[in-house]
């Protein structure tokens, strides 16, 4: 579904990317982990064509990434960020009719009725209760949600999660990762998701790719990246490893300075 290959990016003369290479097969759930300004956020948005980079190649479903218009790129790809959607007054089923734009023409009309997908996904997200309030009114991580649903709403076949569960409690954080992981596998979407919390990443992600300082350090499975001495080597700390007595993933317990 995606194919990176000898990516680079720099903003003046800081470098933020140093040929960067992977790929991720369809149907994936592949995770990005690495320490702050290690270069995460930034190959997301170039995945996303937001952001170009100076060299190297993006591919996304066999096609460059510069060979799309916005418009067919957002049938392919949706992305989730870290913040909630802001605190307007549209009601909550007015933002998930909003990820319908790259089917609608310059009237604003969709060739068939999207109602019945976006009652799907109101009951799947569990937004009942919520369809008519307006996002002023809902929480953090209600907003997020809703968020997710306007993502779904596009149908992509690839999904960008940029550390979208930084702001929310850990509650939210356990539902926004089972639901979009429960899509996913019911789906065979592809996801992407940059993310901060390596027990989460662990749990959740098929394979990990590992940035540090805008270099590639190791891809691979949660068992060959969440290992005690290449996290003291990335992060500086020497956590304890631990395998999750349920689902056998390598989980980490911080260990104080002290």
């Amino acid at each position: 579904m995606i194919q990176v290959t000898g990516l680079q990016k720099s903003y003046g003369a800081r470098p933020v990317l140093q040929n960067v290479a992977f790929s991720v097969a369809a149907g994936e759930f592949f995770g990005i982990i690495g320490p702050n300004g290690s270069g995460k956020s930034t190959l997301l948005k170039i995945i996303s064509g937001v952001v170009s980079g100076d060299a190297g190649e993006i591919a996304v479903n066999g096609l460059p990434i510069q060979k799309y218009s916005r418009k067919e790129l957002a049938r392919v790809l949706a992305v989730l960020e870290q913040e909630a959607l802001p605190p307007v007054g549209f009601r909550v089923r007015e933002v998930l009719e909003m990820g319908r734009f790259p089917y609608q023409n310059w009237l604003g009309e969709e060739a068939e009725d999207a109602g019945p997908l976006i009652d799907d996904i109101i009951r799947m997200l569990g937004l009942s209760a919520l369809e008519e309030r307006t996002l002023d009114e809902l929480s953090g991580g209600e907003k997020q949600r809703v968020a997710l649903g306007k993502a779904l709403a596009q149908k992509p076949r690839l999904l960008l999660l940029d550390e979208p569960t930084t702001y929310l409690d850990i509650g939210y954080q356990i539902q926004l990762m089972d639901i979009v992981r429960s899509w996913q596998k019911n789906t065979q979407v592809t996801v992407v998701a940059v993310l901060h919390d390596l027990n989460l990443a662990s749990l959740y992600c098929d394979r990990l790719l590992m940035l540090h300082q805008g270099k590639q350090v190791r891809v691979g499975e949660p068992r060959d990246i969440v290992q005690s001495g290449l996290i003291e080597e990335v992060y500086g700390i020497r956590p304890i490893v631990m395998e999750h007595p349920v689902q056998r993933l390598p989980q980490i317990m911080l260990q104080s300075g002290s």
